[in-house]
């Protein structure tokens, strides 16, 4: 074995070494270091640790002498910090597309950025409950070839997988093929979806990544998305998602709505702080924006009940009675 290639070996078996079994309260000497070295089959002397470790700091790694009863080096300033990954875990485990069989994989993944003793405290977060997660394992292969088309620009053909009722009671799967011309990828709702078009119709339409199997990213160029949307030069997803309630899409209006104070919190959520607020009466304050006109909408709006009060467009002020009386009608 080359010089070279040894030293090469050898360096990158420290950087290891002080990935997995160092931090702040856990550094290693020279002479450990030496010693797990020489378990992985690879010799050297303090002189040439104390190089290597040279090397690598000068190669942007922050390794750490410390001196006191436990001296020795530590590397500090890690990619992933705990917290970080932890942070990760937890977006893992919560999100309901993804398959028990590849949450696992993804935790263990993530769990591999950590040294061992941070792994340690981290055990605990690596269960996956019995939460509702999805079953379709080919989920990673539909956001890489949905990606590819959007990237691309091409069309995509996808099969969509849908439950359906037989005889009015036993569910089941109906699976529908269709060629659509791919935007965006939204997460929204704990949810993944897909902004796309579908080329026998002049509008926008969202579908469901968990369901999407067989996807493949076809010759055909995409139809462009100022065709069937506002925007022209660039599709603008964070746009887009503000102003689509529950992923149902729909003529964008101006809408201007009455709140009760009370439900500041979550209007802001929703909004943001940047929307104009004016003083309707004591407790109470109004503010416009521009939304897609939607069940969605009308949903969203119908969950504050009376603290909530839809003051224009008429469309939408007769869509939220409408869903009213059929409520008040179903409990008659």
């Amino acid at each position: 074995m080359s010089g070279k290639r040894s030293q090469r070996q050898r360096i990158l078996a420290l950087l290891e070494i002080l990935m997995q079994k160092t931090d702040e309260d856990h550094p290693l000497n020279a002479s450990e270091i030496i010693a797990i070295l020489k378990q992985r089959d690879i010799s050297c002397d303090r002189k040439t640790v104390y190089e290597d470790i040279e090397a690598l700091n000068l190669s942007g790694y922050d390794i750490i002498s410390v001196k006191g009863a436990k001296s020795g080096y530590f590397l500090s300033g890690r990619e992933f910090e705990l917290p970080e990954v932890a942070l990760l875990t937890d977006a893992v485990l919560a999100a309901d597309f993804i398959t028990h069989k590849k949450t696992g994989v993804l935790v263990k993944k993530l769990k591999g950025l950590l040294n061992e003793y941070q792994a340690e405290k981290f055990a605990g977060r690596t269960f996956i409950d019995n939460r509702n997660k999805g079953d379709n394992e080919e989920i990673y292969y539909s956001i890489d070839a949905t990606q590819r088309g959007i990237d691309e620009k091409k069309k995509i053909t996808v099969k969509y997988i849908r439950h359906t009722l037989i005889n009015g009671r036993t569910p089941t799967l109906n699976a529908k093929t269709m060629k659509v011309s791919p935007y965006a990828l939204i997460w929204a709702d704990d949810h993944y979806y897909l902004v796309c078009n579908n080329e026998k119709y002049n509008n926008l339409m969202h579908l469901r990544l968990d369901r999407m199997k067989s996807v493949t990213v076809t010759e055909e160029d995409y139809r462009h998305f100022s065709e069937v949307s506002e925007y022209k030069d660039e599709f603008n997803t964070a746009d887009y998602s503000e102003k689509v309630f529950n992923m149902f899409s729909g003529n964008e209006e101006e809408i201007v709505l009455d709140c009760s104070t009370d439900i500041l919190e979550q209007v802001i959520d929703r909004f943001s702080d940047k929307i104009f607020i004016r003083q309707s009466s004591e407790n109470r304050f109004k503010f416009s924006h521009k939304a897609c006109i939607s069940e969605g909408l009308v949903a969203w709006i119908m969950q504050f009940s009376d603290k909530m009060l839809v003051e224009s467009p008429e469309s939408l002020k007769q869509q939220v009675k409408k869903r009213a009386d059929a409520i008040r009608k179903l409990y008659k």
